[in-house]
């Protein structure tokens, strides 16, 4: 069982971080929830002490014999902080420790995640910016907040990430055991996801059982380890991940202009998405209606290949990541079809995954075993799928490393 520290701060969205209580206590987490005073003012002790199955304080004199101020920190795996005002993370950026939860901070040395939430003036003054960099420096995680409506009528970035997101987040840290690296700082990746359908007639569509699980996944792992994203999300009914801006597209055609468009100046591209092959050669423009009589068959086209066409166009430097549904047959097994796709492709590395029934679409967890152009492979456990979208971009990561040695962030250094 891993021990969370849940710290939450006096905004507006801490009646959020409720639902992402409950969802880290549901995936089998000890959280203890340390609230600032601003907070229990939004959100009372007794829901909190009920939903952590905790008792909740907010000062250091409470339970003082038990010195809770040091003990939380300690035995923290992680700590998450929810809604991070800019007051709150002005105090940890300047080491301020009145309260239980900034002692915490400071004694804590397990992976300590920010999640802000704040209006747009706010997240965007030169104080927050400083503050922001000063936590990141340190090796603390500090997310991008989300864009959207804000308190009153206001609309803006500064809205707090989805509860389900940030509890992925959480689960993936609590599996690495350890911060992640702002090793994509200034970098511009572009991530495919989600299934294209390929209209019939006004009604009706080809497609596939995707639902961008993965793809949204490695979106969101790539704006916390620092980079510009650009997801191209094709069907896929999930929220926009914080920090990451969001291409919306339906066919495969519409899905290869938005990705070539974006993919200009990107660093390295993720074709996670499920990509018909073909679409009919002509759509109806109205419904097909039965009739009686056996059905026409379809005629069909064959679709662009986008990863293809992005290997031959490729900029120096560049990386190149596909994905591979596959199914064994009579001819090969799944990896046999990923190594051949890897050789036609020329990508950089492609991740083999196995589908049917109960795997990879659809499913909150994914395997797979990412092939190297170079012949290297790396089998990936069954896990969430932030972790191996995780894992996915240390293979792209290296790569980019290897290819300009003089780029990257500093080091976290942590109590600093």
């Amino acid at each position: 069982m891993s021990h969370v520290v849940l710290g939450v701060g006096g905004g507006i969205a801490a009646y959020k971080v409720a639902d992402l209580l409950r969802k880290l206590v549901e995936a089998g987490h000890d959280v203890r929830v340390v609230p600032t005073a601003a907070a229990l003012q939004f959100v009372g002790a007794p829901t909190w002490a009920a939903l952590s199955h905790h008792p909740v304080a907010a000062d250091v004199w409470t339970d003082a014999d038990e010195v809770p101020h040091v003990r939380l920190g300690r035995e923290a795996d992680l700590v998450v902080v929810a809604p991070a005002t800019a007051d709150l993370l002005a105090r940890a950026a300047h080491g301020l420790a009145d309260d239980l939860l900034t002692n915490t901070l400071l004694t804590a040395r397990c992976p300590v995640l920010f999640v802000p939430a704040m209006h747009t003036e706010m997240w965007e003054h030169p104080a927050t910016v400083d503050n922001v960099a000063t936590l990141r420096r340190r090796g603390a995680i500090v997310l991008d907040p989300a864009t959207g409506r804000l308190t009153g009528a206001d609309t803006g970035k500064g809205r707090l990430p989805e509860p389900a997101g940030i509890a992925q987040l959480a689960q993936l840290l609590l599996h690495r055991g350890d911060a992640l690296e702002r090793d994509l700082a200034d970098r511009h990746v572009v991530v495919s996801a989600g299934g294209t359908r390929e209209a019939l007639d006004p009604v009706r569509f080809l497609g596939n059982a995707s639902s961008g699980r993965q793809g949204f996944a490695l979106a969101a792992v790539a704006a916390a380890r620092g980079a510009r994203v650009t997801l191209v999300a094709a069907n896929a009914e999930l929220p926009d991940p914080a920090g990451v801006d969001v291409v919306r597209v339906v066919s495969a055609v519409e899905l290869r202009d938005a990705v070539h468009r974006a993919a200009a100046d990107a660093d390295v591209v993720v074709m996670a998405a499920a990509v018909a092959d073909f679409r009919p050669a002509d759509t109806a423009a109205h419904k097909i209606k039965k009739d009686g009589t056996a059905p026409a068959p379809v005629p069909l086209t064959e679709n662009p290949d986008v990863l293809a066409e992005l290997v031959a166009a490729r900029r120096p430097g560049a990386v190149l990541v596909g994905f591979a549904a596959e199914t064994g047959d009579d001819t090969a097994t799944v990896l046999d079809h990923g190594r051949a796709k890897l050789a036609r492709k020329g990508c950089d590395l492609l991740v083999v995954n196995a589908v049917g029934p109960g795997m990879a679409f659809g499913q909150p967890d994914n395997a797979g075993v990412i092939l190297g152009r170079d012949g290297s492979e790396r089998v990936l456990e069954r896990a969430p799928k932030h972790v191996l979208a995780a894992a996915v971009w240390d293979a792209a990561g290296a790569l980019l490393a290897k290819s300009h040695p003089s780029h990257g962030s500093p080091a976290p250094q942590r109590g600093e």
